[in-house]
């Protein structure tokens, strides 16, 4: 058995989500496919994969085993690459995540530059507003608004955002503008439920975190329908700071209740830990982190 090759099917399989899709990328039969997995599994003693009739599923050692595989093929992929890197460019596919806003506004132009900068390079941008297992699902890099708690990441501080409350300066000439976050309870607001699933906004007031109820003229899981209402005067809405940072800067919204916000939040790039990357993953990485680092979020 040709072991590197029985780990690029098995990680193949593992990205595809099915030995069929596994088959038609690796240009072989599923009949090899199949016979490569079980001669895999055979040799390891363990069972990688548990198959029901619509689709796979790791098991606990197949993701341990998957982890593994994603460094050592790496390693090989770099190894192979840092020998022509100097005589050559990045090639081959890149696959990149971030949240839905801020990879279109901040990420899908970085990725268009190396791309059209790098034309041996494909990319596959995932923007979606869920936590990817980046390893499970064979993403290269990612950028992410928070503090990580996955040890296995390895991340580069590129900047921060603030949550902020803002309001259209018709809404605050009608309604008056809140100088403590206790005045909300005269105030109606519009509520985004990815970044505040209940009804309730979170503050520090001298030095301790509070919590204060809300009340929602609108509520929704759609960003820009969020602050398109907020700019439109229905209300105050709570956003990270990056998200209506264009409409603040247009004079659309203002910023209240400053003094009151919550500790920002960091914004990362992170990648799978590896003691080698890919020479085009490296790459973006060092370009994704230089140009958000130029970037204002607030």
């Amino acid at each position: 058995m040709d072991r590197l090759a029985a780990m690029t099917t098995f990680v193949r399989i593992v990205e595809k989500g099915s030995l069929t899709a596994a088959a038609d990328t690796l240009d072989t039969s599923l009949p090899t496919v199949v016979r490569t997995l079980a001669a895999l599994e055979r040799h390891l003693g363990v069972s990688l994969l548990k198959r029901t009739t619509r689709r796979i599923h790791l098991t606990d050692d197949g993701a341990q085993y998957l982890e593994r595989c994603r460094v050592i093929l790496s390693a090989l992929q770099d190894a192979e690459e840092a020998l022509v890197s100097r005589r050559s460019e990045p090639a081959g596919m890149l696959r990149v995540t971030a949240s839905a806003l801020f990879g279109r506004r901040h990420v899908s132009p970085i990725v268009t530059d190396f791309v059209r900068r790098y034309p041996k390079v494909s990319a596959d941008m995932l923007f979606v507003d869920r936590v990817v297992n980046m390893v499970e699902e064979g993403v290269d890099v990612g950028v992410r608004i928070a503090r990580l708690k996955d040890s296995s990441m390895v991340a580069i501080p590129v900047g921060q955002t603030r949550r902020i409350v803002c309001a259209s300066e018709g809404y605050l000439r009608r309604y008056g503008v809140p100088r403590t976050p206790h005045d909300l309870g005269r105030h109606t607001c519009i509520r985004h439920v990815g970044l505040t699933p209940r009804s309730e906004w979170q503050f520090r007031v001298g030095g301790r975190s509070v919590t204060v109820p809300i009340v929602s003229a609108i509520t929704g899981n759609d960003i820009d329908s969020a602050v398109t209402a907020c700019v439109d005067g229905l209300g105050l809405g709570m956003f990270l700071s990056y998200m209506v940072a264009p409409n603040r800067k247009r004079g659309e919204l203002k910023y209240v209740l400053e003094q009151f916000e919550t500790a920002p939040t960091p914004i990362q790039v992170v990648y799978p830990q590896a003691k080698l990357l890919p020479y085009r993953v490296r790459a973006f990485i060092d370009q994704c982190a230089a140009t958000l680092r130029r970037r204002q979020f607030d």
